[in-house]
């Protein structure tokens, strides 16, 4: 179209400059010489050629329009059968897979039931958990950890997954005309991501399970999702625990030695019981600039309560509330979120992280599942449920986010 509109336009300007030489070269009677009579002709010429030119586009225009037009209806249900089903899911996605996993929660045994639930059999004897019901879930993991809200979220099908890391960079050099390059010796290292075990067991009343009127779905993704986000966020920021005698591994958290795989150093504070106004500022310029684009702040609110009484050289608070709903508040004009698993301000603890938190990931074994335990708790007349994930956290670019630490 925009070649039409040019050759339209160029057709009205070669036809208003043939009028315009007609007129001041015709004599007398509107006689012209042969010689201005040739001319003439010429450009009478180009502006007929420019019209042939531009019906032969137009034509064109419109056999495309015309090409371009459905050769017939688009097939909106599956061949063979009635209705709409172009938008009907399937496996544990379906309504049919959802219907009888709660069921099948509700009153376990029945072999239609276990016919449709064959998509979700694993090799725990639990079912897998509905699409839907797994999207809830996570949105309560992340609603009760703010680790998942703030850090990178992956999901992977394999038990450890490689993952590769820069270590550092190429180097350009000034080399003279024919001269030799440069050689650079980039190294590349390896980190990987786990798979660690999260288990949690409810119990639910006989009666409960048999009103109908009870929101069993609700309840379970509500308690389940409370428990694991907190457990969660606890071993994404402290890491590993010791129970007795035994260790439990976990994912490698963000605030524990930098040696064992936690964010390095930033700053050390000078007091063991405080934390000063350049002491945040140096925390803020110890992280590498590309990384300060989407840097945050974490802490508890312990710690906030402290850090909101804190000024700057004209007397403004340093921390400023955020004026939208949703909107974290801000910290030296930074985002700034809490977290109470984070480490209290005392001697020698980790109490501040700062940084871009997509450095640190959390990879999400696929799948959780239910289990429905019958007998073990039928002589109370109750039904146990349990819940398993797996799931894993670590730091990938250590240089990313910074800590402050206090005096020890």
């Amino acid at each position: 179209m925009t070649q039409i509109m040019e050759l339209m336009e160029k057709r009205a300007k070669a036809w208003e400059a043939a009028k315009a030489f007609l007129n001041t070269h015709s004599q007398n009677g509107g006689m012209v010489s042969a010689e201005d009579a040739a001319t003439y002709d010429k450009m009478e010429k180009e502006v007929t050629d420019l019209t042939k030119d531009i019906e032969r586009l137009q034509r064109q225009d419109e056999i495309e329009k015309m090409l371009n037009q459905p050769t017939s209806a688009p097939i909106t249900n599956m061949p063979g059968k009635t209705g709409d089903k172009a938008d009907e899911k399937t496996g544990r996605a379906s309504a049919a897979y959802k219907k009888a996993f709660w069921d099948n929660i509700r009153h376990p045994g029945n072999p239609v039931i276990r016919d449709v639930l064959e998509e979700g059999t694993d090799g725990n004897g639990g079912y897998l958990v509905p699409v839907e019901f797994e999207h809830t879930l996570v949105q309560a993991l992340n609603e009760n950890n703010i680790m998942r809200t703030i850090g990178c979220k992956i999901i992977t099908t394999q038990n450890e997954r490689k993952i590769p890391v820069a270590n550092g960079h190429t180097q350009a050099a000034w080399t003279a005309e024919n001269g030799a390059y440069t050689e650079s010796n980039p190294t590349f290292g390896q980190t990987s991501i786990d798979a660690f075990k999260l288990t949690d067991l409810i119990k639910v009343s006989d009666e409960l399970l048999s009103d109908s009127f009870f929101d069993i779905e609700g309840y379970i993704s509500e308690e389940f999702g409370r428990a694991f986000g907190e457990a969660e966020e606890d071993a994404f920021i402290n890491g590993a625990i010791q129970v007795g005698a035994t260790a439990i591994d976990r994912p490698t958290g963000l605030m524990i030695a930098a040696a064992s795989g936690g964010a390095p150093s930033g700053v050390t504070t000078a007091a063991n019981n405080k934390i000063d106004a350049d002491e945040l500022i140096s925390l803020v310029y110890s992280l590498k600039a590309p990384y300060r684009s989407k840097a945050k702040f974490l802490m508890n609110d312990a710690t906030v309560a402290v850090i909101r009484k804190l000024k700057d050289g004209n007397g403004a608070y340093m921390w400023q509330p955020s004026l939208t709903a949703g909107e974290p508040d801000r910290l030296l004009g930074f985002p700034l979120y809490t977290s109470p698993k984070v480490p209290t301000m005392t001697a020698g603890a980790r109490a501040i992280a700062f940084g871009d938190f997509s450095c640190y990931w959390i990879a999400d074994r696929a799948g959780r599942s239910i289990k429905r335990l019958n007998e073990l708790y039928a002589t109370n007349g109750q039904v146990g449920f349990t819940c398993t994930e797996r799931v894993d956290g670590k730091l990938i670019l250590a240089e990313g986010i910074k800590i402050l630490d206090m005096h020890a």
